[in-house]
This record gives structure tokens, C-alpha cells and sequence, in this order.
């Protein structure tokens, strides 16, 4: 791709969400979003290929049709109320349709079914602009939206998304579906403590996005597209396979890596709303989410011992340049747990 025609892109990504950030007009942030939308289409398909136009089709009408309810939930509030602020959102049928359509547009379940096959279709490094980058103006609207939104629903849309992204993500064997169902996974976490308190939700976001971009980091050096390319990265980048098992035990959220940390004070902050329920379910939940990252685990450093055999295996790859990117988050994958206490002072 031209490199002005790739900056010219990737400035009006930032840009559209930019503007749903700053804007508190419902008209204004439709249209930040629509230049969201419009600016990463492109990027999905600048390889031709069929799965890359079939999975921009679907990702195109799929935010077509959350953007034209998001209007009409706008539209709708604005008749009712006489103003087009976001901050005046007082008729409930508005803020529910609000719900379904960001729902929609960040891939909660049951509005699901476009994000794993979207991802299949593209390349990993759109892959990760798709499921971190372009979360971020939905939230924005959702943490501004928090205090008008059911929270019954949101309890049930994130209790459906953990469950799915658990359940759907067990009999997977390429990288990107598992990644789109550990995605739907965190969105119902975050989706679920939205309404009692909103900055764990952003918290849960950051971790998220710290977590995800390290694994997408780490296979687009790999070149890892399924899970037999894990086998051989023992032999061949011994590191990398340390790095990338520390990191997924750290999206599963397993104790003491930065991603229980989310896991544990939202469970708590459950907990302290009388929801013992909700959080028993959501831990139990988890558990099929777990299963699949040890599944990875185990493709990365057990299928292929690092002792030399007879067998003609690959020799180590050298290290052909630094990654400082990637060292910078993976410390944060790993050790931002026992600063919990310094985070929620920053965050609260």
C-alpha cells in the first residue's frame, strides 16, 4: 500500500476516535464512528484475497447496522428530550437501544457471530487494530452512558459474552478465532461491573489491551497463524516460547500475573453489591476460557522438548532485532499485579 494513502488512513482512525471521545453530541459521535469504520475497511483489504473482502463485507455491514441504531437511539432521545447531548439520555427505550447497538458494534454476545469470522479473514496486524484500537469509541460512549444503561441487561449481555467466548473458543485451532473469543470473553467482564463502577471497567479495557497487544505482537514475529506453527518455537525462538506462555497464563488470569487483577476486583466489587451469584457464575466461567489458553501453553512448550534429538528439527533463529515494544508490555503482562494498590489510588 502507498504510504500516503497508509497514513492518510491511519490518521483518519485516530481521528474518528478522537472526535466520539471529545464529542458529546449524538450527531457528532455518529459520525466519529463512521470514520472509524470507513478508515480501517481499506486495511482489511489491501491483500487480495477472497477471505479478506468477504470478512470487510461482513464487518462493514455489521457496523452499518449498529451505527444506523445508534442514530435512531440519538434520534429517538433527541424527540423526546429536545436536545441532542449525550448526557440527557433519560428515555429507557433509547438507552437500550444504545446498549444492542454498541453491543453490536464491540461484538457482545449474542451479537457475536461477525467477530470471529471477521478476524479469520484478515491479517494480524488489522487483527489487532480491530480488537483493541477500535474498542475504544464504543467504550467511551458506554463509560459516559454507564448511569442510564439496565444494568440487568448489561448483567445478562456480559454473563452471555463470557460464557460464548469460553465455550466457543475450546474447539479452535487457528489463532485469530481463539483471540476473537478470548476478546468476547474480557468484553463481558468489562461489560458486567459498567453500571457500579465504570473505572474498573476501564481498568479491565487497559489490561486488556496491554495483554492482547503483546500476543499479537508476539505471532505476528512468529508468523503463527494456527496451533501446530506453535510447536516448533521451543526449538527455534526458546525466549519468545518463555514470553508467550507467561502471557497467556496472564490472559487467562491466572495468580500472580497482571490479568487476575481485573478478574479479582471486579469479582469483589461483585460481591459487595450482593451479586454472589453473578460472580460465582463468571468464576466458574472463566475455567472454559483457561482451558484454551493451557491448551496453547501446552502447544508452546510441551509438544517439542528443547533437548536435542535425532529428528531434523529447525535451528534456533537468531535474533534479527529488538522489539522494545514488546519487552515494555510483557513486563507489564507479568508485574503490574503487586502495584494493584498505586493503580486503583490512579484510577479511582
Amino acid at each position: 500500500m502507498n504510504p500516503l494513502i497508509l497514513l492518510m488512513l491511519m490518521l483518519s482512525l485516530m481521528m474518528g476516535t478522537l472526535m466520539t471521545f471529545i464529542s458529546t453530541n449524538w450527531l457528532l459521535i455518529w459520525i466519529g464512528l463512521e470514520i472509524n469504520t470507513m478508515a480501517i475497511i481499506p486495511l482489511m483489504i489491501y491483500k487480495q484475497h477472497p477471505r479478506a473482502v468477504e470478512a470487510a463485507t461482513k464487518y462493514f455491514l455489521t457496523q452499518a447496522t449498529a451505527s444506523a441504531l445508534l442514530l435512531f437511539a440519538g434520534v429517538s432521545n433527541a424527540w423526546l428530550v429536545g436536545q441532542w447531548e449525550m448526557t440527557e439520555m433519560v428515555n429507557q427505550t433509547s438507552a437500550t437501544l444504545a446498549t444492542f447497538a454498541l453491543a453490536l458494534k464491540i461484538g457482545l454476545a449474542p451479537m457475536h457471530f461477525w467477530l470471529p469470522e471477521v478476524l479469520q479473514g484478515i491479517t494480524l496486524t488489522t487483527g489487532l487494530i480491530l480488537t483493541t484500537w477500535q474498542k475504544l469509541a464504543p467504550f467511551a460512549i458506554l463509560l459516559q452512558l454507564h448511569h442510564a444503561l439496565n444494568p440487568n441487561l448489561l448483567t445478562i449481555l456480559g454473563l452471555t459474552s463470557i460464557l460464548v467466548g469460553g465455550w466457543g473458543g475450546l474447539n479452535q485451532t487457528h489463532l485469530r478465532k481463539i483471540l476473537a473469543y478470548s476478546s468476547i470473553a474480557h468484553l463481558g467482564w468489562m461489560v458486567s461491573i459498567l453500571h457500579y463502577m465504570p473505572n474498573l471497567t476501564l481498568l479491565n479495557l487497559m489490561v486488556y489491551i496491554i495483554l492482547t497487544t503483546s500476543m499479537f505482537i508476539m505471532f505476528i514475529h512468529t508468523n503463527s497463524t494456527k496451533i501446530n506453527t506453535l510447536a516448533p518455537l521451543m526449538m527455534k525462538l526458546p525466549l519468545m516460547s518463555t514470553i508467550m506462555l507467561t502471557s497467556l497464563l496472564s490472559l487467562g488470569g491466572l495468580p500472580p500475573l497482571t490479568g487476575f487483577m481485573p478478574k479479582w476486583l471486579i469479582l469483589q466489587e461483585l460481591t459487595k453489591q450482593n451479586m454472589m451469584l453473578t460472580a460465582t457464575i463468571m468464576a466458574l466461567a472463566t475455567l472454559l476460557s483457561l482451558f484454551f489458553y493451557l491448551r496453547l501453553c501446552y502447544a508452546v512448550s510441551l509438544t517439542i522438548s528443547p533437548n536435542l534429538t535425532l529428528s531434523p528439527t529447525s535451528w534456533q533463529a537468531p535474533p534479527t532485532k529488538s522489539n522494545l515494544l514488546l519487552a515494555i508490555l510483557t513486563m507489564m503482562t507479568i508485574m503490574l499485579l503487586p502495584l494493584t494498590p498505586l493503580i486503583l489510588t490512579l484510577t479511582m
